[in-house]
């Protein structure tokens, strides 16, 4: 597979888990959150995988597109995948509803879907 396929493929996803995890949080409070541990652990998931997509993606095209935070992303899966300390859920709830949606506007451009 050539390496703009698999970029893109990877973009998908991250914008798939993106969505995911935007959508588990933009219509409640996190004190919800705080009270739901299948959403908390949903909206975990989301993001690890969304930091495990964007690792995935070539550094050439990284470099290509500083638009996008690509650091940030993986790093935040980093501190979910390998516990690094306790994983805050307030930073995780901020990213999905704060952050998330122009990460996704981003995605958006450069997978064509604006």
């Amino acid at each position: 597979m050539k390496a703009e396929t698999r970029d893109a493929a990877h973009l998908w996803d991250m914008r798939e888990f993106a969505r995911q995890s935007h959508r588990l949080v933009r219509r409640i409070a996190f004190a919800r959150l705080q009270k739901d541990a299948v959403r908390r652990l949903a909206l975990e998931r989301a993001l690890e995988l969304l930091g495990e997509a964007a690792r995935r993606v070539s550094s050439a095209f990284q470099v290509a597109h500083p638009e996008i935070d690509w650091r940030a992303i993986v790093g935040q899966r980093n501190v979910i995948a390998h516990a690094y300390g306790e994983i805050s859920h307030r930073r995780l709830y901020d990213a999905a509803r704060d952050r998330v949606p122009g990460l996704v506007a981003s995605l958006d451009r450069l997978l064509g879907k604006d």
